[in-house]
């Protein structure tokens, strides 16, 4: 991001999303629940999951694709697992709920796995996965993405999305180690950035149908997304969405449904967030000591030649977080026109 893009406050973001989910029918506390989490996005560095996707949620939710009065609740529990079926709720609400289910069961059975259907699009993952730190557990979350942008590998039939992965670890001082990645090579969410930006893709991240590098993001429909680590992303991609996906009945393969394209079908967006309590394991204040270790012990290693610091997972979006909450959130001249029609469509104060 240009240093030069303007900034906004944190606060002035959520009051503006929260305005317009509550111009479109969403209930006070779930406009806020979105608004929250999806600055949240933004202050950590995740800008393709923030603000950034306001429109097309609220698109999406005029276009009757999305509940904004649901039912969340559990459609199917034991001690240690739960299957909450959102309504077709905004995703954001669904998944908050999904993680305090983990998070209470956790507390009695030690590890609580709950699966997710019916529901939309909720962020990055790095939101859920974190959840159970409060709590000194662990969190981990996983996905099926709102739209089929990976191909098996060897093929072009795009028939598996970004499928993301995240866990999240508490440490005593050195913060939590918090991986959050997708099973591609980046995120959809950051194409659409790129072409919002009139930015180029880095070779790598998408190929067209006959194999060649794609680096026009607005071209990314002739092309699709690579898997990490080859063959083996694309293993980690089908397994996610067996377990995140066909285990929850949710939608997976042909059945996904393209949420930047169809402003008017459901999604049914299946996820799966574990919890698990350290304090069954044993003692939480060596475990956390233990983790500290670790973590100077990799930061302070030999480093190769140009190489400034050894970042462990998470520390960038911390840092990140701690610069805008202070400066403000970066929101490009694209952006802010798209945020400032969206303002006179919901007839709300805009930003």
């Amino acid at each position: 991001m240009n240093s030069s893009t303007p900034t906004l406050p944190a606060a002035r973001l959520r009051r503006f999303a929260a305005d317009a989910f509550l111009a479109v029918g969403l209930p006070k506390k779930d406009a806020a629940t979105c608004a929250e989490l999806m600055v949240r996005a933004d202050l950590q560095g995740a800008d393709g999951h923030g603000i950034f996707r306001l429109p097309q949620y609220i698109r999406r939710i005029r276009g009757g694709a999305v509940n904004v009065k649901p039912r969340v609740r559990i459609a199917r529990e034991a001690a240690g697992m739960a299957l909450v079926d959102g309504d077709n709720g905004m995703g954001h609400v669904v998944m908050s709920f999904a993680a305090k289910t983990a998070i209470r069961k956790a507390k009695t059975a030690g590890a609580a796995w709950v699966g997710v259907r019916n529901s939309n699009h909720a962020g990055p993952a790095s939101l859920y996965a974190a959840m159970p730190l409060e709590h000194d557990m662990v969190g981990l979350y996983l996905a099926v993405g709102n739209a089929n942008h990976m191909a098996p590998w060897g093929g072009i039939d795009l028939l598996l999305s970004t499928n993301p992965i995240a866990i999240a670890v508490p440490g005593q001082n050195e913060g939590p180690l918090v991986l959050d990645m997708a099973t591609t090579v980046a995120a959809y969410g950051k194409v659409k950035t790129a072409a919002q930006r009139g930015e180029t893709m880095p070779e790598g991240w998408m190929i067209d149908h006959q194999g060649r590098p794609l680096t026009d993001p607005k071209r990314s429909s002739e092309g699709l997304l690579m898997p990490i680590g080859g063959y083996k992303g694309y293993g980690l991609a089908l397994m996610f969405g067996l377990l995140a996906g066909t285990l929850n009945d949710a939608a997976v393969g042909s059945e996904t449904v393209d949420f930047n394209a169809d402003d008017t079908t459901p999604t049914n967006t299946g996820h799966a967030i574990v919890a698990l309590a350290i304090s069954r394991f044993g003692k939480v204040a060596e475990f956390k000591r233990r983790v500290d270790k670790l973590a100077r012990e990799l930061r302070g290693s030999r480093r190769m030649p140009g190489v400034e610091r050894i970042f462990l997972p998470g520390e960038q979006s911390r840092a990140k977080f701690a610069e805008r909450k202070k400066l403000g959130v970066p929101i490009p001249e694209a952006l802010r026109a798209s945020l400032a029609k969206l303002a006179g469509e919901l007839g709300i104060a805009a930003l």
